[in-house]
């Protein structure tokens, strides 16, 4: 039996460069989970997630040579993950926001890195603007002129609809204790 052993990083994207399907399949396999939880941080649907992992996977490689070993590959990859998703979201037109600027701004969880199957749950309850700002922003921790700039919506929009979030996770979080 003929094992070959895994690639490195930079041999991997190098290979990967070069179609190799080898490459490609050990950068599918050693990604793909991580990358399936950051898709379905967006959607509820297990299955349109992954539909959707595996079209940004195939734009990883179709754009693969536009990485420039600027930063982390995993993070290049984990963007363009999210962008499929909001993608994806958009044509369903379920990128809605509630317009209330006047909601205050309530700390949620003690950190936010951590978020578990129960966290998981009361996120996946919120609305959906605001659960994809709750997500860009204390998740993947995007600056609010980013988050605006990927949505299509004013800073304002974003901050509310995170304040609107954090508001609705302390009252849920707090029902449950």
């Amino acid at each position: 039996m003929n094992l070959k052993t895994p690639f490195s990083e930079s041999e991997l994207i190098n290979q990967v460069q070069n179609n190799n399907r080898a490459a490609q399949k050990q950068l599918f396999d050693q990604f793909s989970p991580t990358m399936l939880s950051t898709c379905r941080q967006y959607i509820k649907d297990l299955h349109n997630a992954e539909d959707v992992m595996l079209c940004a996977f195939m734009k990883v490689f179709q754009n693969i040579n536009q990485y420039r070993n600027d930063g982390s590959f995993e993070g290049w990859i984990r963007k363009i993950m999210i962008r499929e998703s909001l993608s994806f979201l958009r044509s369903k037109k379920e990128l809605d926001f509630i317009e209330d600027a006047n909601q205050s701004v309530l700390s949620v969880v003690s950190d936010p890195y951590e978020v578990s199957n129960d966290y998981q749950k009361l996120i996946d309850d919120l609305p959906k603007g605001c659960r994809y700002i709750f997500v860009l922003s204390v998740i993947e921790g995007y600056k609010h002129q980013e988050i605006a700039e990927m949505l299509n919506i004013s800073v304002g929009t974003s901050k509310s609809q995170l304040a609107y979030a954090k508001k609705l996770l302390k009252q849920q979080i707090e029902l449950i204790r």
